[in-house]
C-alpha cells in the first residue's frame, strides 16, 4: 500500500505535519492537565482541611469516565472524522473549564471536580482519534519511534508538571490556574486545525476491513460488539488484554504504598517520597530517549516483556531494600524501563488494528489496565493492614513476571503489514 493511499508521508518523522501538530498540541493539553491536576488537588486540600473522602473525590472524576466512556468514546471515534473529534473535544474542555471559572465567582466551589470530569469524558473521544491518526498517516515503521517521543514528553512533565501546578496556585490562585488551564486546551483546540482531513472509520470502510463483519455499518452497539469480537479473535490482541490485566495489577497494588517503603524500610519521613518520585521522572526521561533509539530493531511485544520484566526485578527489590542508595537505584532502572511498558502497548495496538477499528480495540483494552489498576490502589491500603510490605511487593512483582510470560507466546508473531511484506518477497518471480 502506497504512502498516498495511507495518508503517511515518505520523509522523516519531525517532517510529518501530523506528528508536528499532534506533539505541538499535546504539550499545551499536558501544560493545562498538570495544572488542573495539583491546582485543584491543593485548592480542594485548603477548603476541605484535607478530607480524604473530597480528595478522593478528584480521583474519581478523573478515573471513572475510563471505565464508562472508554468503550463508548472508542466506538464513536472509529464513526467520526478524528480530526473534528479531537477539535470539539478539546473546545468543549475549555468551555467546561471557563463555566467553572464563573461557578467559583459565585462562590460555589464544588463545581471544580466538574472541571476534571468533563475533561475526562472528552479525553475518552479524543484520545482513541488520535491513535487512528496515529494508524492513517505515520508509516508502521515510525509509530514506535513516534510512541518514544511522546512518552519521553509525558515524562519531562511527570518531572516538572507537579511543581508547575504547585507554583500557578501558590502564587496566582484557583481562578488563574483554571484560567490557564482553559486557555491551554483553548490553544490546542487552534493548533489541532492544521490536521489533515481524515475520513471516518465508514468513510473508509467500516466494518468491510474487519474480518468476518458485515460489508455495511452497522448500528452503534452492534460496532461496539465487533469491537470485542476483533480483540478476541487476535491472538495477539487477546494476549495484549491479559498483560493489560496484569501489569494493572502490579502497578496498581504498590502505588500506594510507596510512602511505606520511606517511612517503614528506609527509616526516613514521608517528604522523602518527592527525591523517589523524582528519580523515577527524571530516569523516565532517559529512558524515553534511549527507547527512540533502539525502538525500530525491537518487536514491540519484546519491548513490552523487556520493560514488564525490568520492572518485576526492580519492584522486588524496592519491596526488599533497607538501604537508600538502593532503592533510589532501583527507582532509576525501573524508571528507564517503564517507557518499554508505554511505547510496546501504544505500538501493538496500532500495528494489530485495523485502521477502521483502532479506536475500539483501544477502548476494550484500556480498561482492563486502568480499571485493575484503581481496583487495586482502592485496596492496596487495606491489603497493607493484612500483608508485610515485602509480600505485596512480592505479589506485584510476580503478577508483571506473569505478564511477561504471556508475552513470550506472541514474540514470533509478526506486525501483519510486515508479514504480508515478507510473504510478498518470499514469492518466486515470473
Amino acid at each position: 500500500m502506497s504512502s498516498a493511499a495511507t495518508g503517511a508521508k515518505p520523509g522523516g518523522l519531525f517532517g510529518n505535519r501530523f506528528f508536528q501538530t499532534i506533539l505541538l498540541s499535546n504539550v499545551l493539553l499536558q501544560i493545562g492537565i498538570w495544572v488542573r491536576n495539583f491546582a485543584i488537588l491543593m485548592y480542594v486540600t485548603d477548603m476541605t482541611n484535607s478530607d480524604p473522602v473530597a480528595i478522593a473525590l478528584i480521583y474519581v472524576a478523573e478515573f471513572l469516565p475510563i471505565f464508562l466512556f472508554s468503550f463508548i468514546g472508542g466506538t464513536f471515534a472509529d464513526r467520526w472524522r478524528p480530526k473534528r473529534t479531537m477539535i470539539w473535544s478539546d473546545f468543549l474542555s475549555a468551555l467546561s473549564v471557563f463555566v467553572v471559572l464563573a461557578t467559583l465567582a459565585a462562590g460555589v466551589w464544588q463545581m471544580i471536580f466538574f472541571a476534571t470530569l468533563v475533561s475526562s469524558i472528552l479525553s475518552q473521544f479524543s484520545q482513541p482519534s488520535a491513535m487512528r491518526m496515529f494508524k492513517i498517516h505515520l508509516r508502521p515503521d515510525q509509530l514506535q519511534q513516534a510512541m518514544a517521543f511522546f512518552q519521553s514528553m509525558v515524562a519531562i512533565f511527570m518531572v516538572g508538571g507537579p511543581s508547575l501546578g504547585i507554583w500557578m496556585y501558590h502564587e496566582f490562585g484557583i481562578n488563574d490556574s483554571i484560567a490557564v488551564m482553559g486557555v491551554a486546551f483553548l490553544l490546542s483546540a487552534a493548533v489541532l486545525i492544521r490536521l489533515p482531513e481524515t475520513p471516518s472509520g465508514r468513510e473508509t470502510g467500516g466494518e468491510a476491513a474487519v474480518p468476518g463483519a458485515p460489508q455495511q455499518a452497522g448500528s452503534f452497539w452492534k460496532e461496539l460488539a465487533e469491537g470485542f469480537r476483533y480483540v478476541w479473535r487476535s491472538p495477539v490482541l487477546r494476549t495484549l488484554g491479559l498483560t493489560f490485566a496484569l501489569a494493572g495489577i502490579g502497578v496498581g497494588m504498590v502505588q500506594p504504598l510507596g510512602v511505606f517503603v520511606v517511612t517503614e524500610k528506609l527509616g526516613k519521613t514521608k517528604e522523602f517520597l518527592q527525591f523517589l518520585m523524582m528519580v523515577n521522572g527524571v530516569a523516565m526521561l532517559i529512558g524515553g530517549g534511549l527507547m527512540a533509539a533502539l525502538s525500530r530493531r525491537i518487536l514491540p511485544q519484546k519491548l513490552l516483556a523487556l520493560g514488564m520484566f525490568v520492572g518485576a526485578v526492580t519492584t522486588l527489590g524496592i519491596g526488599l531494600s533497607e538501604q537508600i542508595w538502593l532503592t533510589l537505584a532501583l527507582q532509576f532502572i525501573g524508571g528507564l524501563s517503564f517507557p518499554a511498558i508505554h511505547i510496546g502497548i501504544s505500538t501493538m495496538i496500532l500495528r494489530w488494528s485495523d485502521e477502521s477499528i483502532v479506536g475500539r480495540v483501544n477502548g476494550v483494552l484500556n480498561p482492563m489496565f486502568m480499571g485493575m489498576m484503581v481496583v487495586m490502589i482502592a485496596t492496596g491500603g487495606s491489603l497493607k493492614a493484612w500483608f508485610p510490605i515485602e509480600v505485596l511487593y512480592a505479589a506485584s512483582a510476580l503478577a508483571m513476571v506473569l505478564g511477561t510470560a504471556a508475552l513470550a507466546t506472541i514474540f514470533k508473531h509478526q506486525p501483519p503489514e510486515q508479514a504480508t511484506a515478507q510473504a510478498v518477497q518470499g514469492m518466486p518471480s515470473h
